[in-house]
């Protein structure tokens, strides 16, 4: 993670000693102007602007937008558990024993999306909190429940007993342009309900600040909304809105090196957030889909070096074996230029447009290959290798066991004198590799039970209670026993 990004949630932590904030009052000698947002003079179309069928708008009113979007957003209050350094006088009168781990504060903000108190915010802003405060711009406060959590997007659902909501509607944030007006709504620095005013300075922005899932080793998806409208720490979750009120993304991030405020801002586009929270409604788990390809931006020297004038797109450099992209026809060396109608220019791009579809769904990929065009439908697949929806429960156990399974081709298992089996194709962190499980082991039984499907070893490991043994036998024909508790 670069020392110049900052999670801008994480920089209004208070520690339960309590702190001062002290706020500089300026007073301006002479009255300044303000800029309206409203009005602007007529001026005539030039040759350029004629030339290329741009049209010439007034800026539109912010208020209105502001009015629309501000009763949505809330105050977002944690109370996390923080390991403290052991307090002095503790040890002098308790001696080296362990001090209980206080309770920090933070806060954050919030949206609220539907009138039955559905409210999505940034997963760094309640990750690990015991306890989740929601209050109102009416200052009424709730106790917020966790729907579910999508770090890989820095997302997170709440949901308070509450009816009759204000609430803010969706934009489409595939329509932002590069240089509208935007508003954010927040709560930095504890300044409740705070609107500030910029443009849309980029997207697609990658700026290497989320994670990817230890567990499963997933990436992480940034493609940001880049702003110039001011974000500060507590803003975190809070609401990026365009001109006519609609919600286009959630802020999350500012790029710093004081961890304030220095003129970039970014926010998860909206279309993310819309799939994310009705994965997370439905399921309790974001439905992630894949192509099956791996991939790099084309830049100058690569396209020089292929022999291509267009250096809009994304490079495949090469395809996963049974993936949905190899079945469909796609080689190495083709260059992926649309998702659907949506133009692609970089891999961001891409992940952003992937991440609205589940598993099973059907897109249609525009490529080129040997400088000619030509469209491809394409199954994605989540990522056991099939097109099933995977379940909260189910994805749970995946990621405590660390692995990646595929089913056991007919030929390896001919080959190995097996009559079923379900193959290891990638370890990560989790209960495999901590003993000793390697990459390409075929699981045959779990607790001396048959296992055919990725689907039977999930639904045999959740009924076990107790210890889990796991027979399989590696591709050299080597026959292996691995024990661990659950």
């Amino acid at each position: 993670m670069k020392k110049e990004l900052k999670l801008i949630a994480l920089g209004l932590t208070l520690t339960i000693a309590g702190g001062i904030t002290s706020v500089g009052i300026y007073k301006h000698l002479e009255p300044k102007k303000h800029p309206s947002f409203t009005n602007q003079a007529p001026f005539e179309k030039n040759n350029y602007l004629a030339n290329n069928k741009i049209d010439i708008i007034a800026t539109p009113s912010l208020e209105l937008a502001a009015e629309m979007s501000l009763n949505a957003v809330v105050h977002v209050k944690t109370e996390v558990l923080s390991n403290q350094p052991v307090d002095p006088l503790y040890q002098f009168f308790y001696g080296n024993k362990q001090q209980k781990p206080q309770l920090a504060h933070s806060s954050g903000s919030g949206v609220i999306i539907s009138d039955d108190g559905y409210i999505v915010t940034n997963n760094h802003v309640i990750d690990n909190a015991e306890n989740i405060s929601i209050t109102l711009n009416n200052n009424k406060t709730y106790k917020a429940e966790v729907i579910g959590t999508d770090p890989n997007t820095d997302l997170a659902l709440l949901k308070i007993d509450q009816e009759n909501l204000p609430y803010i509607n969706y934009g489409n944030s595939n329509n932002i342009k590069i240089g509208e007006w935007v508003i954010a709504v927040g709560n930095p620095f504890n300044l409740t309900s705070t609107v500030t005013a910029g443009i849309i300075s980029a997207k697609g922005r990658d700026i290497n600040i989320l994670r990817n899932d230890p567990y499963s080793g997933m990436s992480a998806i940034e493609s940001f909304i880049q702003t110039d409208a001011a974000v500060n720490p507590g803003n975190s979750g809070g609401a990026l809105v365009s001109s006519t009120g609609e919600l286009i993304g959630i802020n999350s991030a500012i790029k710093s090196n004081t961890g304030s405020y220095t003129g970039y801002s970014f926010a998860i586009p909206v279309n993310i957030v819309k799939k994310v929270v009705k994965d997370l409604k439905e399921f309790g788990t974001v439905q992630r889909a894949f192509i099956g390809v791996s991939i790099r931006n084309l830049d100058a020297e690569l396209a020089k070096g292929i022999g291509t004038e267009n250096v809009n797109g994304v490079y495949i450099n090469g395809t996963t074996k049974n993936g949905s992209a190899a079945k469909a026809g796609v080689k190495a060396g083709d260059i992926i230029k649309k998702v659907g109608n949506k133009s692609i220019k970089n891999v961001a791009e891409l992940q952003e447009q992937l991440s609205q579809f589940r598993p099973g769904d059907k897109v249609i990929i525009a490529l080129e290959r040997d400088n000619k065009e030509l469209e491809l439908s394409i199954v994605l697949k989540n990522l056991n290798g099939d097109e099933t929806i995977i379940s909260s429960k189910s994805n749970k156990t995946l990621k405590q066991l660390g692995v990646k399974l595929t089913e056991t081709s007919n030929i390896e298992l001919k080959q190995l004198n097996l009559d079923g089996g379900v193959k290891v194709e990638e370890i990560y962190n989790g209960k495999m590799r901590s003993v000793g499980v390697r990459k390409g082991f075929i699981i045959t039984k779990i607790n001396h039970k048959k296992v055919t499907s990725i689907d039977e070893l999930i639904i045999t490991i959740e009924k076990i209670k107790g210890g889990i043994l796991i027979e399989g036998v590696y591709e050299n024909g080597r026959k292996e026993f691995y024990g661990f508790g659950v």
